[in-house]
């Protein structure tokens, strides 16, 4: 049976967002491969939790994520899903492939990324994007990382995505990033939609609440809160030292207070997973959180945690101790 999921909204672009949300980046083998069968069963156990919204990119295993996610979801009504992707590295064919990429996919080297926020390099990899999805269309486009390329993504990508979207070709536009600092300048300076912000507003960095948020919530702007567990060391009760944070080892200050969150959390019957993923939600601006999995059982506790409820005790203790900032939004919504 398929479950209902709660959706919230785009209002600048009239789309709505499943408030859990499927990041692809394991459907292209992030660290280590992930089967075809597999990476389609977890696309179809998504579906069937309710889960609505899919984001992926072409820097996802080469395209292999956009290909993988365009075969799991062909026959599924198109109207009732979102799908976004990205732009601004373009994917160049190697004359003589060898070995495996070095951009963090376990997939063979068959082509190189090219950083391009040119309009011509937003239309290509858009097009390239659209035949490997399989799609006429995607809801959303991003900005993918242009942290180093701000004259270029100002002057060139994003008019290039404006008349992408006055065209109706695509239906909200915005940029993703692990930084505010920039995307606040896309939310002040911008008619974007909406933007992807990874491990800037967690249980461990709340730093979007400096500018960014403000600036959302100013302009009108979704937010997709994504890297909620900060690379994993906030994916399991009793953080270990071996887990990734902002991917790498985290450091030991950081692994403390991730240890005092989960006491808490454990004092009050809560996993800490459970409370990372329902902490961003709690904000208005949130329209849905991003996490990824490589397979069924994965998407299924991630979506069990998500409907498991926090009690306001946990948000309390976190606040008395100084593990969250007063004025970071709490409290528990209907799933």
């Amino acid at each position: 049976m398929i479950r209902s999921m709660n959706a919230r909204a785009i209002r600048r672009a009239g789309l709505e967002l499943s408030e859990l949300s499927l990041g692809c980046a394991q459907l292209g083998n992030l660290y280590r491969a992930v089967g075809d069968d597999e990476a389609r069963a977890t696309v179809d156990a998504a579906w069937e939790l309710g889960i609505r919204y899919f984001d992926t990119a072409p820097h996802y295993g080469l395209g292999l994520s956009e290909r993988r996610l365009g075969q799991a979801l062909a026959g599924r009504p198109r109207s009732e899903l979102v799908v976004s992707t990205k732009v601004g590295r373009l994917l160049e064919p190697l004359a003589a492939p060898t070995g495996v990429d070095d951009g963090g996919f376990d997939v063979p080297a068959t082509h190189r990324r090219v950083w391009d926020f040119s309009r011509d390099g937003v239309l290509r990899s858009l097009e390239s994007s659209l035949e490997r999805l399989g799609l006429d269309r995607v809801d959303i486009v991003y900005l993918h990382d242009p942290d180093d390329h701000w004259p270029e993504a100002i002057g060139t990508a994003y008019p290039a995505l404006e008349e992408l979207r006055a065209q109706g070709v695509v239906s909200a536009i915005g940029a993703g990033m692990n930084q505010t600092a920039m995307l606040a300048a896309f939310a002040r300076e911008t008619d974007m939609d909406v933007l992807m912000l990874a491990g800037r507003y967690t249980l461990l960095d709340q730093t979007a609440l400096d500018e960014l948020i403000p600036a959302c919530e100013e302009r009108g702007v979704g937010l997709v809160a994504a890297g909620v567990f900060n690379s994993g060391v906030l994916a399991r009760a009793r953080p270990r030292r071996g887990a990734r944070y902002d991917y790498s080892v985290p450091p030991d200050d950081v692994l403390r207070r991730a240890e005092r969150i989960d006491e808490i959390c454990d004092r009050n019957g809560v996993e800490l997973p459970a409370a990372a993923l329902a902490f961003p939600l709690a904000h208005p601006v949130v329209a849905s959180v991003c996490v990824g999995a490589r397979s069924p059982e994965q998407i299924e506790r991630n979506a069990s945690l998500y409907r498991s409820g926090v009690p306001e005790a946990v948000w309390d203790e976190l606040r008395a101790a100084g593990l969250l900032r007063p004025d970071a939004p709490t409290g528990t919504r209907a799933r």
